[in-house]
């Protein structure tokens, strides 16, 4: 078998560079795109602000704290939105084995290609090229021959990099890499493997495939994987929709039970909204909770039919909301619904993008 070709684009800080595209007085200056609130929260920083520690999902407030002369934009979801159609239709003309991961960033397979080309890293400069001459924007591109290592490598040189890791050298650069890099080692899991004295990827290679699955379960395997350059994920250009949610993130927390209730009401209403219009069919009700601590707890519930109405959501929703503690000495920050196939709440929680409110006044 012929090893693949794949390339990871990833748009650098991508919100923020749109808005220092489009406004020339902002060329320069640390820029954070969200809601100039308390309660506000950074969507994206441009590098600049990023040199002062500011980055994505960081409250408002901190961020300010960090940079006193922070520029902060209102951000527009719509139009990014259709920036990043401009940039996918520029992939289209090399390959239509295309991943969207999120809106600025995306896997390509170029094994096969439009172009003809043969070097994977000459479809990656012509890509750069391309979205540079025609939307005034950078990219950081990721070569390698799966998508674990594709990912990785364009993360490396940020921002406008190509970093390819070719199959030869792929278990030296693996070797050397820290855990923290690994595609779904976050921190709770990296601390267990410190733990465990692994710290890299030739530790983690060094461990059984055995010893990995009795800490983390299947995740075991993949890790085990991993740390010997194997990823065998194609790129799948159809990703079934497995949630639909929406979360609302308050003023001022929350404790009254008439005001959580109320709160409860509109955020299930949204929810009807973003049903009908996404056609989404599930039979799973998860309510999330973040209380004022940022501490954060979820329940769910499952039905034997389709939840697509007020109806159906509320008297669910309410039953969901009992099973957790609220008072004046727990407040409630945020709250959150999602509708999910039967099944899905078990192997992956529903995704909550807290893009799909940082936009909404």
């Amino acid at each position: 078998m012929a090893e693949r070709k794949i390339i990871h684009i990833d748009m650098d800080a991508f919100f923020a560079s749109i808005e220092q595209r489009d406004r020339p007085e902002l060329k320069g200056l640390p820029v954070a795109v969200g809601h100039d609130s308390v309660r506000g929260v950074v969507a994206t920083a441009s590098y600049e602000a990023r040199k002062y520690g500011v980055h994505s999902a960081m409250s408002m407030v901190t961020a300010k704290r960090l940079c006193p002369d922070l520029v902060i934009v209102e951000g527009r979801r719509d139009y990014y939105v259709q920036v990043s159609d401009e940039i996918r239709g520029i992939f289209h003309e090399y390959t239509d084995l295309i991943e969207p991961i999120s809106i600025d960033e995306a896997f390509l397979d170029v094994t096969v290609n439009k172009k003809g080309l043969v070097l994977a890293d000459d479809i990656a400069k012509a890509i750069k090229k391309e979205i540079k001459e025609k939307l005034n924007l950078t990219a950081s591109a990721g070569v390698s021959y799966n998508k674990f290592l594709a990912k990785i490598a364009s993360d490396y040189r940020k921002p406008d990099g190509l970093c390819t890791i070719h199959p030869a050298k792929a278990l030296d650069f693996i070797a050397q890499l820290p855990v923290e890099k690994f595609w779904g080692v976050g921190s709770r899991t990296a601390q267990v493997m410190h733990d465990m004295g692994i710290f890299t990827g030739s530790q983690l290679r060094a461990c059984s495939q055995k010893h990995l699955n009795d800490v983390f379960g299947k995740a075991g395997t993949v890790f085990y994987h991993f740390a010997r350059g194997i990823d065998d994920r194609p790129v799948i250009t159809h990703r079934e929709r497995k949630s639909v949610g929406c979360e609302r993130t308050f003023p001022e927390n929350i404790s009254l039970k008439s005001t959580v209730i109320i709160e409860l009401y509109h955020t299930v209403l949204e929810l009807q909204d973003r049903l009908e219009k996404s056609k989404f069919e599930g039979r799973t009700l998860t309510l999330k909770i973040k209380y004022g601590d940022f501490t954060q707890m979820t329940r769910s519930l499952t039905q034997g039919k389709i939840l697509r109405t007020k109806d159906d959501i509320l008297p669910l929703a309410k039953s969901l909301l009992r099973q957790l503690h609220y008072d004046v000495m727990h407040p409630i920050r945020l709250m959150g619904l999602s509708v999910s196939r039967a099944g899905d709440h078990e192997s992956k929680r529903p995704e909550w993008k807290e893009l799909d409110i940082v936009f909404d006044d």
